[in-house]
């Protein structure tokens, strides 16, 4: 079974995984390790840079009992010299699960139709289902269980707004998805979504959308490899900035890396409201929730 998007995972199954990462985090602690993952190896391809993903997956497998390969640009052929199809066929007679983080959506699609092996999205342009987990299991623990929580989404509607959304609709939170004009989700996303019976609700005004939310959430305006519409974006964002004011007493997510000054001020973000960190570090618990239920189906 693959992960390419969190609707790729049934309500059900999504559910199991969000309890099974909380029962991990109960039982073993931050840095506690277990053999649930005894011998066994995860691939990790990275295009794009990262400090959460590569640490949560990598201490996650050896907190697990298992083993990470970081496998960047410069260590394999993906894409240049080897078609990533056959670069799929032989990581999966190597490792147990491949974890992707490519820039085109279509290669992680292309790796898991050819590897013998779970394929995780850990980040394409498209989609960023491994946050929406650490998500998830951010708001049941600030709120117990996910009934009657509103969120607002305030900023892009870029890959991991995208996933979010889905997930969202997935277990029953009401959104509020507010971005410029031209930034929204895409029509694919937002059908999705409406077919679990939760389309979120959308508007180009960040104070509507928080006045009636109980979490407010953004992330970057400007995420890698769109460096040079940096100065447009900047432009076209004016007013979605989250304050202090803006935030009120309402708790403050953030995927990380947050750029302070542009889609979030430094007050705001160093509040008693942020509840970033703990975010952060869900990004551990949900993959490994997520990596022993996969071991689970093989």
């Amino acid at each position: 079974m693959d992960i390419l998007d969190v609707d790729d995972l049934t309500t059900d199954e999504l559910v199991t995984v969000l309890d099974r990462a909380a029962a991990i985090k109960a039982d073993h602690g931050e840095g506690s390790t277990s053999d649930l993952l005894d011998q066994q190896t995860l691939g990790m391809i990275f295009e794009k840079p990262s400090t959460r993903t590569r640490v949560s997956f990598e201490t996650g497998m050896t907190q697990l009992g298992g083993h990470a390969v970081f496998l960047g640009p410069d260590d394999i052929h993906l894409g240049h010299g080897e078609p990533v199809k056959d670069t799929a066929r032989a990581l999966g007679r190597y490792v147990d699960f491949i974890m992707a983080r490519v820039f085109d959506h279509a290669d992680a699609e292309e790796l898991a139709e050819y590897a013998d092996v779970p394929v995780i999205n850990g980040l394409t342009d498209d989609a960023h289902p491994c946050q929406t987990l650490a998500d998830l299991l951010t708001i049941r623990e600030q709120f117990c269980d996910f009934e009657d929580v509103s969120v607002a989404w305030v900023g892009d509607g870029n890959n991991v707004c995208q996933s979010f959304v889905i997930g969202a609709a997935m277990v029953g939170l009401d959104l509020t998805v507010a971005t410029p004009e031209g930034y929204g989700i895409s029509d694919d996303v937002a059908d999705r979504a409406a077919g679990f019976g939760n389309e979120p609700e959308t508007t180009h005004d960040p104070e509507a959308a928080v006045a009636g939310a109980d979490v407010v959430y953004s992330d970057v305006w400007v995420s890698m490899g769109q460096e040079d519409k940096r100065d447009q974006k900047l432009a076209d964002f004016e007013g979605f900035q989250i304050t202090p004011d803006l935030l009120g007493d309402r708790p403050f997510m953030h995927c990380l890396p947050a750029h302070r000054g542009e889609e979030v001020t430094d007050a705001a973000i160093e509040s008693e409201n942020a509840v970033v960190w703990n975010q952060a570090e869900n990004r551990l618990h949900a993959q490994k929730g997520l990596l022993v239920w996969l071991s689970e189906q093989a």
